[in-house]
């Protein structure tokens, strides 16, 4: 019996799901045979969709990636002012980097440059841009407050994966101590 492509795939964003609970939860000691136990699936049914570990974290940071991507495009940087902009930025970060804290156990350098990629572009574009429009503070270069933007987002990232914040309030907390400090006066 062939199963539809839409169900084999409805299945595997299902695990995929499962997987980053369960790997974020029990850390980079988590077997196989732990996250089909936590799906509900025999260890069988998880390895017709991810053959390995391997398989399996490569699809859980293709999938990492896409909702970024989808989030980032939703959130439409460009069509908003620079604050507005890096609220719904550090929104969707926040909640990607939490839905998604175990690939920070697993990550290669080359898969932390792809991922800085995704949104380091974003980050420069929107702080450029709302230093043209004013938005910002004219004594500090966008690429200068970009990196402090980063810096301060990956502090708050560590501790709303330990539990210290939720995606809301840190969200909410990076958007207004950023822009009380960075914002044109």
């Amino acid at each position: 019996m062939t199963r539809s492509p839409v169900l084999r795939d409805h299945v595997a964003t299902g695990l995929l799901d499962v997987a980053a609970g369960v790997l974020a939860e029990r850390g980079t000691e988590t077997s196989m045979s732990d996250i089909a136990e936590a799906a509900g699936v025999s260890r069988a049914t998880l390895y017709r969709y991810f053959p390995n570990r391997e398989a399996l974290l490569g699809a859980l940071k293709d999938a990492a990636m896409a909702d970024l991507s989808g989030r980032l495009d939703d959130a439409r940087l460009d069509a908003a002012p620079a604050a507005e902009a890096i609220a719904r930025l550090t929104r969707a970060l926040l909640t990607v980097a939490s839905k998604y804290r175990a690939l920070m156990l697993f990550k290669t350098s080359a898969e932390e440059a792809e991922a800085e990629q995704a949104f380091i572009a974003p980050v420069h574009a929107l702080f450029e841009r709302g230093a043209r429009e004013g938005a910002f503070r004219p004594d500090l270069p966008a690429r200068t407050l970009s990196e402090l933007y980063v810096s301060l987002l990956e502090g708050v990232i560590r501790r709303t994966l330990d539990g210290r914040l939720g995606v809301e309030d840190a969200s909410a907390a990076i958007t207004t101590v950023f822009l009380a400090g960075a914002g044109s006066r």
